[in-house]
């Protein structure tokens, strides 16, 4: 099964495993508000501060959102009742901005059977199915640590500069035209913006040759190791999803991003 997988799929699917990803950055809580208060049959949720992450590190070092324990995170697999043959979906409400994170991570866990609903909890509710407001209570799974499928890098990795580096963030952040998040605006030097909403056409994932033209239009090259950031590590998750529909070869993940990088004083920064 490919990376994406859409509502009526996923219904005909009974076995799936299914996540509910949704959060949002200026209210933590709202995305458990929204789970109960309907979501995809079966789904359990998944928050991003509380089980998609670790606490950011002394100073912030590592970013607001570092990434978890991987033995913590296989054993909330297993207790959502993942075993290593289960198809794994994520959503979210519909751009898959936050969903992309627990796709990575199920992947960085080496589990490849993981798809992304494709236009989110959004797209379910137009093709006509169904939600539910009940929590399940699944019994304990199988999932194992398996080879990690993705690549992640460090700030010095980064620093050297062998890599085609792009910014997820939208572009007045980009720019540093505005910062509602992080203490510091502007980019990694040599970075290119690419604003991970632009992967997306009406809501759901551009077709892979559309995806191939833009990353082209952005000179990424298919032959050069990518990098992915944006803010704290999450939706440089959906320029990596893109980037694999469009043909290219798994891209490295610099998990901290933009959080992490300004915690150094001595990382040059660029606006504009």
């Amino acid at each position: 099964m490919g990376h994406l997988i859409s509502p009526e799929a996923l219904a005909a699917h009974s076995a799936a495993v299914v996540f509910d990803c949704r959060f949002s950055l200026f209210d933590s809580g709202a995305g458990r508000r929204e789970y109960e208060a309907g979501h995809v049959p079966g789904a359990r949720f998944a928050d991003l501060e509380r089980d998609l992450s670790s606490p950011p590190g002394p100073g912030g070092a590592g970013g607001r959102h570092p990434l978890p324990d991987r033995d913590e995170l296989a054993a909330r697999m297993r207790a959502w009742g993942v075993h290593d043959d289960s198809l794994v979906v994520c959503y979210d409400q519909n751009s898959g901005a936050f969903a992309g994170r627990l796709w990575w991570l199920t992947r960085w866990l080496g589990h490849a059977n993981v798809c992304l609903l494709d236009g989110g909890l959004d797209a379910w509710i137009g093709a006509g199915l169904d939600t539910e407001t009940t929590q399940v209570t699944p019994q304990t799974g199988t999932f194992s640590i398996r080879p990690s499928l993705t690549k992640t890098c460090s700030a010095d990795d980064i620093a050297q500069g062998t890599m085609t580096l792009l910014d997820a963030r939208d572009a007045a952040r980009y720019r540093g035209e505005s910062e509602p998040i992080d203490a510091i605006a502007g980019h990694i030097p040599g970075a290119v913006c690419a604003p991970f909403i632009e992967n997306l056409d009406a809501g759901r994932f551009r077709s892979p040759d559309a995806l191939a033209a833009r990353f082209r239009d952005l000179g990424v090259d298919p032959e050069e190791d990518v990098a992915c950031y944006c803010g704290s590590g999450v939706t440089a998750t959906h320029n990596i999803l893109a980037l694999l529909l469009a043909g290219y070869s798994e891209p490295v993940l610099y998990p901290g991003s933009w959080s992490d990088w300004i915690t150094n004083a001595d990382r040059p920064i660029e606006t504009g």
